[in-house]
């Protein structure tokens, strides 16, 4: 599985200190019951999407390539972050296309080289 990580990159308040620890754990798809992934959606007709990261150990996975937007601690957060994800990205843009506005951002921060 290849992850990549959002520049912006959405995390639940409680873990902020926690951030690498969190992400180094999941770059080793390590089991991290707790944890809650945002990601851009695997098909195209969906914006997002988000699941525990157990889901991640599955097979299904093994070649996926993942860009997580959020890491939230559990499913109540994770419903939390994707509806302020959405609001912050309508704020912003004036429409709710999450998936065009993500990765342009991305787009212009590795442009940059930050």
């Amino acid at each position: 599985m290849q992850m990549k990580f959002y520049c912006d990159l959405y995390v639940s308040e409680c873990w902020q200190k926690k951030k690498a620890k969190i992400i180094k754990k999941l770059k080793a798809n390590r089991v991290q019951p707790q944890v809650y992934v945002a990601a851009l959606a695997q098909g195209g007709q969906n914006e997002l999407e988000f699941f525990s990261s157990i889901l991640l150990k599955q097979h299904v996975f093994d070649n996926a390539e993942i860009f997580v937007v959020g890491i939230a601690d559990g499913y109540d957060e994770a419903l939390l972050m994707v509806r302020d994800i959405t609001e912050k990205v309508y704020n912003a843009s004036g429409d709710a296309g999450l998936r065009a506005y993500i990765l342009k951002r991305q787009e212009e921060y590795e442009k940059t080289g930050r």
